[in-house]
């Protein structure tokens, strides 16, 4: 006989009993899940609906950086046999070089794009003095 009760099973174990639809048969209500569930619910409610799917997947709170790092990882393509790489090892080598070569390239003409703007304040400088130079000497001398 079964219930919605918690009931002892044969082997001295509590069964929590049969839930409506099965619906949350495995949830993991531990007080760390309720409070951050709560916490999203209070900034953001769609955090609050995220968290309360996670608990019922019957996960705890603490797994979910984890869980969001890899598969950030993933969506970046940061692993070994991902979109980035292979597990060829010598394209992964040519693959790198090509990487640093772009990325040099990049550098160079970030430098090039700051000394051209130091050229263009100097000369707006330059101009500017020799634009007050002319006022001057076409000024006449107040005595």
């Amino acid at each position: 006989m079964t219930s919605s009760t918690a009931t002892m099973n044969n082997n001295g174990t509590h069964d929590r009993g049969s839930r409506c639809c099965g619906f949350g048969g495995n949830a993991n209500w531990s007080g760390t899940n309720i409070v951050a569930m709560v916490i999203g619910f209070v900034l953001f409610w769609p955090l609050g609906l995220f968290m309360l799917y996670w608990i019922f997947k019957g996960r705890d709170v603490v797994d979910l950086r984890g869980h969001l790092a890899e598969k950030w990882r993933r969506f970046k393509g940061n692993d070994a046999t991902g979109a980035n790489g292979t597990d060829n090892e010598v394209f992964n080598e040519y693959q790198q070089t090509q990487h640093d070569r772009i990325r040099e390239i990049k550098d160079e003409i970030k430098e090039r794009a700051r000394r051209f703007a130091e050229f263009r304040s100097d000369a707006k400088r330059r101009a500017d003095e020799e634009e007050f130079r002319r006022f001057m000497d076409d000024s006449p001398a107040q005595k």
